[in-house]
């Protein structure tokens, strides 16, 4: 049952335009309509995307009169979002560019 979970949440966040939501409503709160146009996607791949990262818990949703606006999950993808910024920046980003990073042992 876990090996479908992470399956599930893993392959979420994978998703190439899943992430690029995922980092633009880190900025905070948006429509449809707005991460259409700030991402260049349709709409149809944005709102189809959406429902999965709400399904899976990253995004919630609000109506605000005739829109629906999608934010980050505040208390769970957010802070992940940060340590996975922050590994990144000291392993992986230094990989990608050849530089062999330097392990400390905690």
């Amino acid at each position: 049952m876990a090996e479908k979970a992470y399956k599930l949440f893993f392959g979420t966040l994978a998703n190439k335009n899943r992430l690029k939501i995922i980092n633009l409503l880190r900025k905070g709160s948006k429509c449809v309509n707005e991460i259409t146009k700030e991402l260049n996607f349709n709409q149809t791949t944005v709102s189809h995307n959406l429902k999965i990262l709400q399904k899976c818990g990253f995004v919630f949703v609000e109506k605000k009169g005739k829109h629906r606006y999608y934010s980050l999950n505040k208390k769970t993808i957010k802070p992940l979002m940060e340590m996975i910024d922050k590994h990144m920046h000291q392993f992986c980003e230094k990989l990608v560019k050849g530089i062999k990073p330097k392990y400390k042992i905690n």
